[in-house]
């Protein structure tokens, strides 16, 4: 068992805790990867990822939720077991959108604990008959997993319940967070152990589950991975407050696809990455996805249904099943209100219960006549606070009936224990209206369910609760993520007594034709939006998010859960040291162009001149009479002629470009088409404006250009008043010989046809005209500015100005998407790169151009 003092999360990150329970037998593989099987016998992160296609050519699913599709029971003999799928269960129904040709495989846990002797013979049968790979976790971490990080932890969090005191939510107990890791690790090796990472999608359910991306993907660099999140994702002032915030983070985003209910969920989710991790977003062609890494990670949006088929066929059965002339000679004469709610403490129920006893203080016509029925399905979780709910449930029933009941009626009908789907198709038959009013609610499927039971069926249409115009009615709280698609709802703040109360007034009050209109509005969207359309649309992301997964060069870095794979294109590659020194030691005409800040000195450096050992690289570098050395950056002319003093022969682009001096000894020279700065009056009372209303913002202004800042700006704040700014400028600029463009953290706004590009093809074609023609080129940079220069470099081969033979070494700094071929992952290996070619400049050239002989 796992030791209670066991603290490192690195290592139990990496699979590297004890054996938990007796080792079992393990089931029999059905992986074909080329190499050692037992590589992945070996609990280290060693990752799978062959070039060799696999030998399975059709595509099959693993499905990993907490628990399997599956019913199970001890048989009457207490000789074994019994198994049946759980047809309520949103894993089994998904099938129906998948491809009829894809094998679904399960991967999850049981909802009865199995004898350790008998696991095995449990895990086979499961596999044969169900396609089921069961997980099977101790005692002691399936009570801290489930019971306390999933139930104390994240579900409160994740429903906006802040654990104030100890006696409310529970603080955070580390002790709880290694058991669930150790869980997500034992469900990792349950996948493992059936999975072909060449052909296989898996596909992750829930916040149980939200680490068990980083355990597969360390195995398998490649693997296609979905993550669907069925609650909700709370804002980034909630979630920041959870310790271990930045790990799930970077787990889920070890997934290819993140999907939500709802676009606020997603919202949420983004700002905690831009807050949380620096990552930013990008929207293009109707899909939102983030670059991690080289990776693009989807991002996924789209509410999930109900079954039809099942609804239908219960339908078709209510009648005896369910005897509905019985509720409709108990309610008649009554308007009967529903809510079917889980017991526990977001779903409002108590709230419900005060806004009808309001509408019968507010309204006395529906004493008498007016009935909530409330189904209180059991409790999932425990504690105090539910407790007290269901103590405050009952004190406000008692209330009211006692307050507002007559012989023969009581306000308030309260059932309190598991109702069936079929009894529930009953109660749906004789509600008016359908009343939920959670606090917070990741989906809740209730009032889709009521809207099919409320059109009834073809067979059924003789039945009389049938016949008739099709009405609904339904009242939903503004906080439950089904809210944004029944636009035909009324929608109540549930902690607004006063206001439900008039909702369920107006509500059934409502004329007729308007119910009738409301219903088939709803039925549109809740018959074609079922659960196969869920399933179909979130597998077809998937598909298109992974489609390039074999065609890039992946590997994984970082320990625990900052794990990653890094995903480059097979073109973009690391600047190999050795290549460029032989490349340089050959050629005969040298152009270095280095970008400043962020290539040469690190972004974060707070004192930002020169370190003496670059200001020595560069003298060394333009001490060889072979190479024309320049430093070009968008920092003013100033600051750089200053910094760089000591460089004689270095050639300095200020500016962007605008600014141009080839040597010390050299004027500077105006590259750009127009000196008139009348702009600045316009541009600048709109900057400082910005700069104002935005904390952490501040204006600079150079020579030829004005930069608007925002990094110490909020992120999500600086970002949304960035593109403000933008837009405004370029309304206002319309007519002026200048550009606005944004950067990075930036806005900024200078005379046209000023960009590292033209200042590149200017030093390109001058070095060609006086017969010096570059057939070595080295250009580095960091940010979006510097992809001007590679781009000019791309072109400049096919206009003449570089030769076709020319060695190019244009390298972005950083891994990303970039228009270089190759990238150095920081500064320092700039410095290195750098120092590598100052070594093979040393000595002095020859009398006839080759380096001297060592």
């Amino acid at each position: 068992m796992m030791s209670k003092s066991y603290t490192n999360l690195l290592d139990l990150a990496s699979g590297n805790f004890p054996i938990m329970g007796r080792e079992r037998r393990r089931l029999p593989r059905v992986m074909t990867v080329a190499g050692v099987i037992s590589e992945l016998d070996d609990d280290q992160a060693n990752s799978v990822s062959s070039d060799v296609p696999s030998s399975i050519m059709q595509d099959r699913i693993i499905i990993v939720a907490n628990q399997l599709p599956v019913k199970a029971k001890r048989r009457p003999d207490n000789k074994g077991w019994s198994f049946s799928w759980d047809e309520d269960s949103l894993l089994l129904q998904l099938k129906d959108g998948l491809p009829e040709e894809m094998e679904v495989l399960y991967v999850g846990s049981l909802n009865v604990e199995v004898d350790s002797n008998e696991q095995d013979d449990v895990s086979q049968l499961l596999l044969d008959r169900f396609k089921c790979v069961p997980a099977f976790l101790p005692h002691d971490i399936l009570s801290k997993f489930y019971h306390g990080f999933c139930k104390q932890h994240l579900w409160p969090l994740f429903h906006y319940m802040l654990p104030f005191s100890a006696n409310h939510g529970g603080r955070f107990d580390r002790s709880l967070w290694e058991a669930y890791v150790a869980a997500n690790k034992i469900f990792s090796q349950r996948v493992i152990e059936v999975i072909n990472p060449e052909d296989d999608y898996v596909w992750i359910h829930d916040y149980h589950l939200m680490v068990l991306p980083t355990f597969l993907r360390r195995r398998f660099n490649r693997l296609r991975m979905g993550f669907f999140l069925h609650s909700p994702f709370p804002s980034s002032e909630i979630y920041r407050t959870l310790p271990v915030r930045e790990e799930i983070l970077k787990a889920l985003l070890n997934s290819d696809l993140i999907g939500f209910h709802t676009f606020d969920y997603a919202r949420h989710f983004l700002s905690c990455c831009s807050r949380m991790l620096g990552l930013e977003y990008q929207s293009k062609r109707g899909y939102i996805g983030l670059d991690y890494f080289g990776r693009t990670v989807g991002i996924k949006i789209m509410p999930v249904g109900i079954h039809m088929g099942q609804i239908e066929s219960v339908l078709r059965l209510a009648d005896k099943e369910w005897r509905v002339e019985e509720l409709k000679q108990q309610f008649e004469g009554k308007t009967v209100l529903l809510g079917v709610d889980d017991m526990d403490i977001f779903k409002g129920v108590n709230l419900k219960l005060l806004a009808m006893e309001q509408m019968l203080k507010q309204h006395p016509k529906w004493q008498g006549r007016a009935v909530l029925i409330q189904i209180a399905n059991p409790a999932r979780g425990r504690g105090k606070d539910l407790e007290e709910t269901q103590a405050e449930i009952q004190a406000s029933i008692k209330r009211i009936n006692e307050k507002f009941g007559q012989p023969g009626y009581e306000p308030i009908v309260f059932i309190d224990r598991p109702v069936s789907l079929s009894e529930r198709v009953a109660y749906y038959t004789i509600a008016e209206c359908v009343v939920v009013t959670a606090v917070r609610d990741g989906m809740n499927l209730i009032p889709y369910e009521y809207i099919v039971c409320r059109q009834g069926n073809s067979v059924s249409e003789s039945n009389s609760e049938f016949s008739g115009p099709k009405k609904s009615m339904l009242i939903v709280s503004e906080f439950i993520g089904c809210s944004p698609s029944l636009s035909g709802a009324i929608r109540v703040n549930p902690w607004n007594i006063e206001s439900t109360a008039e909702a369920m007034n107006e509500a059934i009050s409502m004329v007729e034709p308007e119910k009738q209109l409301r219903h088939e509005k709803h039925y549109r969207y809740v018959s074609t939006h079922d659960v196969a359309y869920w399933s179909r649309s979130v597998f077809q992301d998937m598909e298109r998010t992974c489609k390039d997964h074999f065609r890039r060069r992946c590997w994984g870095i970082g320990l625990g859960f900052g794990f990653r794979v890094i995903a480059l294109d097979p073109n973009f590659r690391k600047l190999s040291i050795d290549a460029i020194q032989s490349a340089y030691l050959r050629s005969k005409r040298r152009a270095i162009l280095l970008d400043y800040d962020g290539t040469v000195m690190p972004q974060t450096s707070i004192n930002k001149s020169p370190s003496q050992e670059v200001i020595s690289l560069i003298n060394t570098l333009c001490g060889d009479v072979k190479n024309t050395v320049f430093v070009v950056s968008g920092r003013g002319r100033d600051s750089l002629s200053k910094w760089f003093s000591p460089c004689k022969k270095l050639g300095i682009a200020a500016e962007h470009g605008y600014f141009v001096r080839w040597s010390a000894d050299k004027d500077w020279e105006i590259c750009g088409q127009s000196i008139d700065f009348g702009w600045i009056q316009i541009a600048e009372p709109v900057m400082k404006l910005y700069t104002e209303a935005t904390d952490g913002s501040s204006i600079e202004t150079k020579e030829s250009a004005l930069v608007w800042h925002h990094r110490d700006a909020d992120p999500g704040f600086g970002s949304s008043q960035a593109k403000e700014l933008l837009d405004h400028l370029e309304s206002v600029l319309a007519n002026e010989p200048v550009a606005a463009k944004s950067g990075q953290y930036i806005v900024e706004v200078k005379p046209q046809g000023v960009s590292k590009g033209v200042v590149a093809e200017k030093i390109f074609t001058s070095m060609h005209e006086t017969g010096k023609q570059a057939d070595f080129v080295l250009c580095v940079g960091d940010d979006r500015s510097d992809e001007d220069m590679f781009e000019i470099i791309g072109n400049a081969t096919t206009n003449g100005v570089l030769s076709s033979n020319t060695s190019v070494f244009a390298c972005t700094v950083g891994q990303k998407p970039s228009k270089a071929k190759y990238y150095l992952d920081d500064p320092s290996d700039v410095i290195t790169m750098l120092d590598a070619l100052a070594e093979a400049s040393d000595s002095p050239p020859s009398s006839d151009g080759e380096p001297a002989s060592p």
